[in-house]
């Protein structure tokens, strides 16, 4: 039996928006776990719209406070696709070489203290863009070249560092079932179906596994 305490870091799509089961991919790959018979402890440290910056601003604080030296930690990272929104019709949230500093910043720091995973961007609904959180909300205009562009990007650095690095992009921008998820949902973010996807993939990724069948 594993026991360890893991945050969770990123965005909206960790936090699990659109989730009517209010579970998202972290909720679910948890309870998979507990029900496995594992000692698991979790945080969701995600933001809605948070780009890299901020997640980068404040992830170890936040972690930091959550996981004690006394107790095994560990840290999943999945931030970067509101970085590549077009805000308003003007440019990028995050120019991109900006958002590639602040991931190796990031996932350099976080190597150094824990474990350390890192689940990469996932497809978005290109016909219901621009995307808008609320009335007063700006308006932010996803794209798919951008996500797969920052994807790959990132994959490198995660190479480059030897932090395991998840692609969904691929293997879910040809799957029919993500395209359905977004038929009741907002062009973003997944419904219920989409995030249990999700955490399938990321339940059977042998760097997943790693902390819980050794």
């Amino acid at each position: 039996m594993a026991r360890i305490r893991i945050c969770f870091i990123g965005d909206s799509l960790v936090l699990g928006t659109g989730d009517g089961a209010q579970l998202g991919w972290p909720g679910r790959l948890a309870r998979r776990e507990v029900q496995a018979g594992h000692d698991v402890t979790t945080y969701n440290l995600g933001i809605r719209a948070d780009t890299s910056e901020m997640v980068l601003a404040r992830w170890r604080a936040e972690a930091g406070a959550r996981l004690p030296a006394i107790h095994p930690g560990a840290l999943v990272f999945s931030f970067g696709i509101n970085d590549t929104a077009v805000e308003n019709g003007r440019a990028t949230r995050v120019a991109f070489d900006q958002s590639l500093e602040n991931a190796r910043a990031m996932i350099t720091d976080a190597k150094s203290w824990l474990p350390t995973l890192w689940i990469g961007p996932t497809p978005v609904d290109e016909t219901q863009q621009p995307f808008q959180a609320g009335p007063a909300a700006p308006e932010h205009d996803f794209r798919n070249a951008r996500v797969v562009q920052m994807s790959d990007a990132f994959a490198e650095i995660a190479d480059d560092l030897g932090v395991p690095y998840l692609d969904l992009f691929t293997p879910l921008s040809g799957d029919a079932g993500w395209a359905d998820c977004f038929k009741s949902g907002d062009g973003v973010h997944p419904t219920d179906n989409g995030y249990a996807m999700e955490a399938e993939r990321i339940a059977g990724w042998s760097a997943w596994r790693g902390w819980f069948d050794d």
